[in-house]
């Protein structure tokens, strides 16, 4: 009735790799293996299809995303998932390191197993899998299994004391699929909207050199951080504000500060933006492409983050630019797989500010989102004590800043960087802002009070983070823990809450066996490639499900757009 299985891959990278070995371990059964180097798929799914497909079979494993995401490659589904070790363990401690089977084996049963690294060697003289022989490969995988096997119980046992059985059953195991599918599936890729930005983006680097050189009155390596320092300090006599071993600093901070003094600061600023743009999101994704399927295929990591929140690698999705027109433009390349396909973006609105009025219970932040008033002009009203039609967009724009910062603990002298004011004026519109919302500071006061005591602080599903920076000596040290015990509860019950929703949207479209398919996930936004008839019964879904996942004191509101591509919609 219990299936644990293990695929051994051709090479870490498993989206273009070969499965060269299934290992599977039928109840108490000794493990039994496949010799897959002969890549007989269509026997494979003969004998095995059953198996992964029946809901009655219990099927269990390590790091089970690899395994459902090879098993998709093979047009075979998952029924009845019931363990992932790997996630596990990242709910018992997600500062760890390093979740490999061998760690955990020797954590739990004292057994450490022949890792990758001594098994295929290193350097010039490494192995891949197809080397081995096969009863060394058996070996490797059998262990595997035996480990999986072995941890499993005591990992579940401390799951269930620690009281996160609801968090990890009903939200991070069956995520693991969701993520193995959005990784499947991935997001469709324009390469000539790409290429046409990156000559554009090329032609505004090759004018800001030539504007560069003239208020230089001479050619220079821009990305010379020596030659750029012996322009603007020694020829052109600006102030000189920082200085490294190596000579002049030439870093954003400083360039920060020397803004206004001379045009060139302006013009290299703009500079360095494009020439990040084109590097990394132009030529970097062009080289990310999938080429047959002319899609970006991101991995989604559920196991990186103290907070909860899912990361996105190569690419790094969540990390295209949206604060500058030509950082929203590269957005334009992400499309609809075709023409019969449209994109939904939905996008809770301000949902880390509802959740901090949620934990507080602060009367006037519930009011405000209750009333679904802006909540940065009640604020701004609020802190500078006028009328909220007497609040100019300086004062808003003031008060979103102080309102965000909150929630990430932020202190007098990062609010005075951020908005460009002094230390006092940064202190009084903190100090205005507690003073009005009387609950949130006591929140403050309260969770860092609770890290200290039991160590940990947890999120609305008891999802916990351990900080034992709060025990510090150091004072640094002491106040990062104080602001990540006032922000982890916050951020991290935002990840609760969208991973919930992406459960959920997943389960749904998949039940109502729709076309339409979630394809990522980005913060606090989730986007959906849906099939055009199926368009306003997808809305309704997303809707329905992020705003009803989990119950708040206040109500969670989400933004839903669409577009042919990611530009559009967003």
């Amino acid at each position: 009735k219990n299936f644990c299985f293990k695929f051994l891959f051709e090479d870490e990278n498993y989206i273009k790799s070969q499965i060269i070995g299934v290992g599977i371990k039928v109840g108490d059964s000794v493990p039994y293996y496949i010799d897959y180097s002969k890549n007989d798929i269509k026997l494979f799914r003969e004998k095995f299809i059953e198996y992964f497909e029946s809901d009655e079979i219990e099927k269990y494993g390590h790091m089970m995303k690899m395994d459902i995401f090879a098993l998709l490659k093979l047009n075979i589904g998952i029924e009845n998932m019931v363990f992932d070790t790997m996630i596990g363990q990242y709910l018992l401690n997600p500062a760890q390191s390093n979740y490999s089977i061998n760690e955990l084996g020797k954590e739990y049963l004292n057994i450490y197993g022949e890792d990758l690294e001594e098994l295929l060697g290193k350097g010039k003289s490494k192995k891949t899998y197809k080397d081995l022989s096969i009863n060394a490969r058996a070996e490797h995988i059998s262990q595997t299994l035996d480990l999986v096997h072995g941890i499993r119980e005591p990992i579940n046992r401390l799951i269930e004391e620690q009281g996160m059985t609801q968090l990890y059953y009903e939200v991070e195991l069956p995520l693991v699929e969701v993520l193995a599918n959005m990784e499947y599936y991935g997001f469709k890729v324009d390469l000539d909207v790409l290429n046409q930005l990156g000559e554009e983006f090329q032609g505004e680097i090759d004018n800001l050199t030539t504007e560069i050189y003239a208020l230089a009155g001479k050619e220079f390596n821009i990305n010379s951080p020596k030659q750029m320092g012996e322009i603007l300090f020694d020829e052109l006599k600006l102030p000189v504000i920082k200085k490294t071993k190596t000579g002049y600093s030439t870093d954003a901070e400083v360039l920060d500060k020397l803004k206004g003094q001379h045009e060139i600061i302006e013009k290299i600023l703009k500079y360095r933006q494009m020439v990040k743009l084109k590097s990394t999101y132009i030529d970097g994704l062009i080289n990310l492409v999938d080429k047959e399927t002319n899609k970006i295929h991101s991995s989604f990591n559920q196991t990186v983050t103290n907070t909860g929140r899912i990361s996105s690698t190569e690419p790094n999705l969540q990390n295209i630019p949206i604060k500058t027109e030509e950082g929203r433009m590269i957005r334009k390349a992400f499309v609809a797989e075709d023409e019969d396909y449209i994109l939904v973006d939905a996008d809770y609105s301000q949902i880390e500010l509802r959740v901090l009025a949620h934990i507080s219970k602060d009367p006037k932040l519930m009011e405000a989102f209750y009333h679904d008033e802006d909540i940065h002009t009640k604020t701004a009203s609020e802190v500078f004590h006028i009328p909220k039609g007497e609040v100019t967009p300086l004062m808003r724009n003031r008060a979103k800043a102080v309102n965000f910062g909150i929630v990430y603990g932020i202190s007098d002298y990062g609010l005075s960087k951020d908005l460009n004011i002094s230390r006092k004026e940064a202190k009084e519109y903190i100090d205005n802002y507690l003073k009005n919302y009387e609950m949130v500071k006591r929140y403050m006061e309260d969770i860092i009070k609770t890290g200290k005591k039991e160590g940990y602080v947890e999120t609305i599903l008891n999802r916990r983070r351990y900080i034992p920076e709060l025990k510090s000596r150091n004072y640094n040290v002491r106040s990062f823990g104080e602001r990540i015990a006032m922000n982890t509860p916050i951020q991290g019950s935002a990840a609760d809450i969208i991973k919930v929703a992406m459960v959920k949207v997943f389960q749904e479209l998949n039940r109502r066996k729709l076309k339409s398919r979630l394809i990522l996930q980005v913060h606090d936004e989730l986007i959906v490639e849906a099939f055009k008839d199926e368009v306003e019964e997808v809305k309704s879904i997303i809707k329905d499900i992020m705003e009803n996942s989990i119950k708040l004191d206040i109500p969670l509101k989400v933004d839903l757009n669409t577009g042919d591509n990611w530009y559009e919609s967003k």
